[in-house]
Order: structure tokens, then sequence, then C-alpha cells
């Protein structure tokens, strides 16, 4: 579906994914109005309403996320048009849904937060409740961008430098050492570290009835953020999902290759679909919230 002369602001557009948001956009027939923070900064209103100006929607591609996310939908609240971002951040997502808001918002539209919560939310199903959801990410490599290690840092200070898991329906802040198991991936097995904490265990718990949500991710990747580089080749993934429920498995996976290209599609189809009344949510909610997951779903080819 083309979208000739509806505008669609990007905040941070000049960055990674923020360009792959802009070329998305293009393609499917959006007029995007690039703007960052040498235009409007999160601390002066004025600015960002003055940049959102003539935009049917907005996709704030950011980070910090704990600096931009609030003030943005502030501002597009005051606009009175959706909001959309791609944050990865635990504790940001955390405050965007503590806050609330008067428009569609819809956080962690993305790779990492967003993804996991559709397949999640797709895999349950008809089941009201669930044990637990785990999600693994098989990641060939990571080479993260600047924003990534920008936003990263700032969780890392806000959690004094522990480590977070949702277990028994909490966040929990905790030093326990990292712990490495086999996961087998439809592609084969591989080495993971467990309780590798994404935005999902804040995305799944604020809609789905699952007390322990555990992510977990692929060695490989995990030494590449440590050595972080200049991004030479995309990554190839996989992200698979596991909901347990007594003696009951329901299992589904997303394959395919760059984890900042996806970002792009997942936020523009959000906007998309609130833009054209194809959302169940009001106000803040989950990528599995507002939409249809097994029908959102089905515009990701790799999904199994």
């Amino acid at each position: 579906m083309l979208h000739m002369g509806h505008k669609i602001a990007v905040y941070g557009a000049s960055g990674t994914t923020g360009r792959f948001v802009v070329a998305e956009l293009q393609k499917r027939g959006f007029t995007p109005l690039p703007f960052g923070r040498a235009q409007a900064t999160p601390d002066n209103p004025t600015s960002l309403d003055q940049a959102l100006t003539g935009a049917a929607a907005v996709i704030n591609t950011a980070g910090p996320f704990a600096l931009t996310a609030v003030p943005l939908i502030s501002a597009a609240e005051r606009a009175g048009i959706p909001y959309v971002d791609v944050a990865a951040e635990i504790e940001a997502n955390a405050d965007t849904f503590a806050r609330g808001s008067t428009i569609p918002a819809v956080p962690a539209m993305a790779f990492f937060g967003g993804l996991a919560d559709l397949l999640v939310t797709a895999t349950m199903a008809d089941w009201p409740t669930a044990d637990s959801a785990h999600i693994a990410y098989g990641l060939s490599n990571w080479q993260p961008t600047p924003g990534t290690l920008t936003a990263g840092a700032v969780s890392h200070a806000r959690r004094n430098g522990q480590r977070i898991r949702f277990h028994n329906n909490e966040l929990q802040h905790h030093s326990d050492p990292p712990q490495t198991l086999q996961w087998d991936f439809p592609s084969g097995p591989r080495e993971v570290i467990a309780e590798f904490s994404m935005a999902e265990i804040v995305t799944i718990p604020s809609h789905l009835q699952i007390p322990s949500v555990t992510s977990y991710m692929s060695t490989s990747a995990a030494q590449g953020l440590r050595e972080a580089a200049n991004r030479a080749e995309p990554e190839t993934f996989e992200v698979d999902v596991r909901v347990l429920r007594g003696n009951e498995e329901r299992r589904m996976t997303a394959a395919g290759r760059d984890i900042y290209a996806i970002s792009a599609p997942l936020a523009v189809e959000a906007i998309d679909r609130l833009l054209t009344g194809r959302f169940k949510a009001t106000g803040t909610a989950s990528p599995g919230a507002m939409f249809d997951a097994a029908d959102f779903l089905n515009v990701l080819p790799t999904v199994s």
C-alpha cells in the first residue's frame, strides 16, 4: 500500500537505523521528514513541535532513548499524531510504559524487543497464560553502531553495572555470573549466554501473562559486542522463540540478515497500520498488544 502525501517525521534520520527507516518510508510511498539534534533537542519542546509540523506520525530512531523517548512522545501528543520508536534500552522502555500516552505509542518496534514480542504473542495464540518464554538470538556476529554503544552505556550506568532479568513477574537486578549453554537452533546448535536480557523482558510482560521471560545471546555475537568495530559485513540472525506451559511447548523462529536493517520494515509497517486503523489498543502498547501479531509477522518472509 502506497501512502503518497503522508509525511512521517524521523528523529535521528542520519543514524544507521534512521537511514534504513527513511529508505523504507520512501519505498512504501511515504514522504520522510528527517530531523536530528541539529534541528531539535529533547530539552527544547518548541523545537520538537516545529520539527513535527505537518507530520502524520513520528518514528524516533535517536538514542539514548532514556533521553529522547518521553520528550518526543510529549511532542507527538501535542501534535496529536502516533509515535513509534526502535528503543532497545530496557530501562527506557520501562519508562515509556510507566508514563503512558494519549496517542497511540509503540516502543521497541525493532529487532530487539518488538520482533520477539510479536513472535511470542503469535506463538501463545489461544493460550491465556504460559509458564515461561525463552528467546534465543543466534547472531553470526554483532558490530554495534555508536548509537547502540551509547545507549548501552546509559542502561549499564542506570543499573549500576548489574545484570537484569524478568523472573517471578518482576524485573530483578542481580550480579550472578553469566552462564553458557547449547541452544538447538533450526540451523544447528550454538553456544549462547543465558539471561542476556534485551528489551523483550519489558515488552512481553507488559501484556502477556508469563511470569518468566529469558533471553539468550550467541557467544559469537556477545564477543563482537565487546570488540566493537566499524560495521563491515551485516550479521545473519535466527530468533528462536519457545513458550512453555506445563508439559507443552510451542515454537516459532525468524531468520534473516542485518539486525539494523530489519528494524526499518518493522517500524514502518507499524506506522502504516496506525495510520490505516489496523491496531487494537489505545495509548502506549507493545507491538504484540497494539497489532495482530500473526498478521503482522506475515509481512516478514522469514518467520516459520
